[in-house]
C-alpha cells in the first residue's frame, strides 16, 4: 500500500499545497526517497524522466534549506537543460513559497542582468545549468560556500552532453558540509565515480521499472520517396492532435517546420540555436496544443516532460537503438500507448534494419505515398496485414 506524503514526514502545509494541485499519493520514487531526503541523508536515486523525481528531491530541499544571504544560495539543483530548469522551478517554486523560500533559475541564452539582480537580493534555491552557473561563479555573482542541499538531476544526461568538467568544477566549489541527492537513469561508469567521490554514505533507491520498451508503443516503418517525404509527414500530422517530429540537425528542424507550414500544418522548431524565449514559446504552445506539431533535435528534446503526444515521427531515422527508444518514448508517457513512425529513404535501409534487429522489431517496412488514406489513422493500420511488403 502506498504511503501518504504525510506518513513520509512531509510538513502539513506542503501536504495541503500538494492536495490543492490534486497530488494526493506519492509515486514510487517519491515514496522510496522522500523520507531519507527529509532526514538529511545523501540519496542516490535511479529513476528515469517522467517518474516523478522532481518532487522526490523538491520536497526535501524546500523543507531543509535555510534563508540565504545575498549571492550565497543555500540550495542548488543542477540540471542539464534550460527546459528542465524551468520545469523543475515550476514544480518546486509554489512549494518553496509555502515555506518562505525563494527559487531562481539561471541558464544560458538569456541576459545575465535579471539573474545577477536576483542573486544580489538573495536566492534560497538556485536551479541552474552548468555552463551559466560557471559564468556566474567566475563573475563573483554567486558563491557556493553556503550550500546546504545539492541536487544533481538527470546526472547521466549532464555527462552525456559533455558537462563533466563543469560539474566537477561546481562540486569542488561546494565546501561546506551539505546533503547531496543525485538522480540518474543509470548509475554506472562516470556516474558511479561521482557517487563514490562526492556522496557521503548514500542510501540508494531504485524504482523497479523497465526502460521504455518496444512493447509500450506501436511501430511503423515506411519507405518514402524524397520528394514526397514532407507530404507523408504532413498527412500523418493531420490525423493526430499532437505530433513530435525528430530531425538529426538544427538546420533540418527549421526546414521541416517551414515545409510543414507550407503544407498547412502549424509547426514550430526547437533546437539549441534558438534564443531562449523562442524555445520556451515553442514548448509552451506545443504543450497547450496551440501548435500541434513540434520539430526537435535530440538534444533539444532531452528532459522535456510532454504528455499526450499521439505520434513520434523519426523524420531523420536514427542509427542508434537507444536514441530510437528515447525519441519514441515521448509517445509512451504516463502509461499511454502512441505510435512511433520512421520515414526511411531507400538508401537508409541498412541502418534502420540494424536498429530494428537490436530491438527485436520484426514488422515489415512498407512503401507509402502521401495520398494513402491510412496515414490518417496509423494506430488502426497494421502493416503486418500488408500483402505487398518489402
Amino acid at each position: 500500500m502506498t504511503a501518504s506524503f504525510e506518513a513520509l514526514g512531509v510538513s502539513p502545509v506542503l501536504v495541503a499545497r500538494l492536495a490543492a494541485d490534486g497530488i494526493d499519493a506519492p509515486f514510487a520514487i517519491q515514496e522510496l526517497t522522500i523520507r531519507d531526503g527529509l532526514a538529511g541523508r545523501d540519496v542516490c536515486g535511479k529513476a528515469k524522466t517522467g517518474s516523478g523525481k522532481t518532487l522526490a528531491f523538491g520536497l526535501p530541499i524546500v523543507e531543509r534549506v535555510s534563508k540565504a544571504e545575498p549571492h550565497r544560495p543555500t540550495g542548488l539543483v543542477l540540471v542539464p537543460t534550460r527546459e528542465l530548469a524551468n520545469q523543475v522551478s515550476e514544480v518546486i517554486a509554489p512549494l518553496a513559497k509555502v515555506m518562505g523560500r525563494s527559487v531562481q533559475t539561471v541558464y544560458g541564452g538569456v541576459g545575465f542582468d535579471p539573474q545577477r539582480e536576483a542573486l544580489r537580493k538573495g536566492v534560497d534555491i538556485l536551479v541552474a545549468t552548468p555552463g551559466r552557473l560557471i559564468d556566474l561563479i567566475e563573475h563573483k555573482d554567486v558563491m557556493l560556500d553556503k550550500i546546504e542541499v545539492l541536487v544533481l538531476d538527470e546526472a547521466d544526461r549532464m555527462l552525456d552532453m559533455g558537462f563533466s568538467p563543469q560539474v566537477q568544477k561546481i562540486l569542488y566549489r561546494i565546501t561546506a558540509p551539505h546533503q547531496t541527492m543525485l538522480f540518474s537513469a543509470t548509475l554506472d561508469g562516470a556516474i558511479r565515480r561521482i557517487v563514490d567521490r562526492y556522496l557521503n554514505d548514500p542510501v540508494a533507491h531504485e524504482v523497479e521499472y523497465d526502460e521504455v520498451t518496444v512493447d509500450e508503443m506501436e511501430h511503423r516503418f515506411f519507405y518514402v520517396h524524397q520528394l514526397d517525404k514532407i507530404k507523408v509527414a504532413a498527412a500523418i500530422c493531420r490525423g493526430v492532435e499532437r505530433a513530435l517530429v525528430f530531425t538529426n540537425t538544427k538546420r533540418a528542424a527549421d526546414k521541416v517546420a517551414q515545409q510543414l507550414e507550407h503544407e498547412g500544418i502549424k509547426a514550430m522548431a526547437i533546437h539549441g540555436d534558438l534564443r531562449q524565449p523562442a524555445r520556451e514559446r515553442a514548448l509552451a504552445q506545443f504543450s497547450t496544443g496551440k501548435v500541434p506539431v513540434l520539430v526537435a533535435t535530440d538534444v533539444a528534446a532531452r528532459g522535456l516532460h510532454i504528455d499526450g503526444v499521439d505520434v513520434v515521427i523519426h523524420y531523420d531515422p536514427t542509427d542508434d537503438s537507444k536514441s530510437y527508444l528515447h525519441r519514441s518514448g515521448r509517445t509512451a508517457r504516463a502509461g499511454l500507448t502512441g505510435v512511433a513512425v520512421t520515414l526511411m529513404l531507400w538508401n537508409q535501409e541498412n541502418e534502420v534494419r540494424a536498429v530494428m534487429r537490436r530491438l527485436a522489431l520484426t514488422m515489415p517496412i512498407v512503401e507509402v505515398f502521401s495520398n494513402d488514406p491510412r496515414l490518417a489513422d496509423l494506430a488502426a493500420w497494421d502493416p503486418a496485414d500488408e500483402a505487398d511488403v518489402a
